[in-house]
């Protein structure tokens, strides 16, 4: 018999970083015990950000999936810069080379919604330009 779920939560902490507060507050289940687990899994990723689907049960035990960082934390990274562009239309903060796209896109590809490497590429793109960051040899 499978046990009744309460809620889906989607949030985000510091890889190894997650500890007992406001984010967890509403979701009715031990703290502790969640922030134990997410940092164990995590401490292969520190520096970078988690996002985590919390699923809550009626019993207030949990599940939890971990997704991959952000792409936009991602192309930040890869191109050395605090934040993306205020004004992504006019004013560029960096390049992003077509080999930087495919390596994020790749990376991204189990949590993004693209059948193939090309359309994650494209995704990646999209979420660059949007930042003010040029992509090498791709029109997105």
């Amino acid at each position: 018999m499978s046990k009744k779920v309460v809620r889906v939560m989607k949030i985000q902490f510091k890889a190894g970083q997650a500890k007992p507060g406001p984010a967890l507050a509403g979701a009715g289940i031990q703290m502790p015990k969640f922030c134990t687990a997410f940092n164990d899994q995590t401490k292969d990723r520190m520096g970078e950000t988690v996002p985590v689907v919390l699923t809550v049960y009626e019993d207030k035990d949990f599940s939890f999936v971990l997704k991959t960082a952000p792409a936009s934390e991602m192309i930040k990274k890869a191109l050395g810069v605090q934040k993306g562009s205020s004004n992504a239309g006019t004013t560029t903060v960096g390049t992003l080379s077509a080999d930087k796209l495919k390596e994020i896109a790749e990376y991204k590809m189990p949590d993004l919604n693209a059948y193939d490497l090309d359309a994650a590429m494209k995704i990646v793109a999209g979420t660059a330009k949007n930042m003010g960051v040029k992509v090498e040899g791709i029109d997105a």
